[in-house]
Parts: structure tokens; C-alpha cells; sequence
């Protein structure tokens, strides 16, 4: 009983550890999130996302990542995002992501009081070199700081 116990346990964690590790998405080079202290975004706490880029030729989709309490007060959000290049070069872009209908009804994914989005930010895009870029993501409304917002993030994957 013991030596069948020595296989099956090693095998079960193999198997385990191979079922998890093929969750990944193949294409994805970043997906993640930072959350927001108190879920109040200040002007000054940027999330900060490196991600290596290891081929220029290929192109690129990169997405906010962003939740929202249901006391969120707006129904849209402007947000900069800054694309440091390996070679220092600053670019800044400002986009709008629309959260909700005028009639209040939340458009993200809801889970409890919270909404989750996903936004295509830049499709098809062919980043300039190899290396290490880094995305800082500011929120650009008029109240500092904005409330309710539980976490921000970045995803750039593979463009297919």
C-alpha cells in the first residue's frame, strides 16, 4: 500500500502541476494588475507595467485592464498611458474607456459590487525595437483622488 502510495502521490502532483501550467495564455507577454490602496487613485500613483519585448517584427495588442466599484460615480474614465522605449523615448496617449450606458447600466463583467474591463487600448501594434518598455498608467480626471477603483493593469499580447 505504501510503494503504491510512493507513485500515485508523485504522479498526481505531476499531472497537477502540467494541467496548471497549460492555463497559461501562449500569446500573452504580460497580464497583470496593480490594486489601488483604499480604492482611491491618486495623480501621482501611477502602475508601472515593464514588459520585454523580444521580436519587433511581430505585431502586438495591448488592453487596460481596469475594475471599478458600483459606487463609481462616472460612466466613462480618461486614463494616460506612457510607453517609455528602451531608449528612453517618451510616449504619452489619452484615452477614453466608456463604463457604462447613460441609463447607469454597468458594461464591464460584475462580480458582486465589483466590474471588470478589458479594453483594447492599441490593435495590431509594431513596437519600434527590442527590449524593455515601460507602460505607466495615470488616471486623467478632474478628481484627485478618483474613488473607486479597485485595481488597473496592463495586458500586451500577440497579435494573431
Amino acid at each position: 500500500m505504501k510503494r503504491a502510495l510512493n507513485i500515485i502521490y508523485p504522479a498526481a502532483l505531476l499531472l497537477i502541476t502540467m494541467l496548471a501550467g497549460s492555463c497559461t495564455d501562449p500569446n500573452s507577454i504580460i497580464d497583470t494588475n496593480t490594486e489601488i490602496a483604499d480604492h482611491n487613485w491618486s495623480y501621482v500613483n501611477r502602475a508601472n507595467f515593464d514588459v520585454k519585448i523580444n521580436d519587433e517584427k511581430v505585431a502586438y495588442n495591448q488592453y487596460l485592464n481596469l475594475r471599478v466599484t458600483g459606487n463609481y460615480k462616472y460612466s466613462n474614465i480618461f486614463v494616460l498611458v506612457n510607453q517609455i522605449s528602451p531608449d528612453k523615448k517618451a510616449h504619452t496617449t489619452r484615452f477614453e474607456v466608456k463604463l457604462a450606458n447613460p441609463d447607469g447600466e454597468w458594461l464591464g463583467k460584475g462580480s458582486g459590487n465589483l466590474y471588470s474591463y478589458q479594453v483594447l487600448l492599441r490593435k495590431d501594434y509594431h513596437f519600434p525595437a527590442k527590449g524593455i518598455y515601460r507602460f505607466q498608467i495615470e488616471q486623467n480626471m478632474r478628481d484627485n483622488p478618483l474613488h473607486e477603483i479597485s485595481d488597473v493593469g496592463l495586458r500586451v499580447e500577440k497579435a494573431q
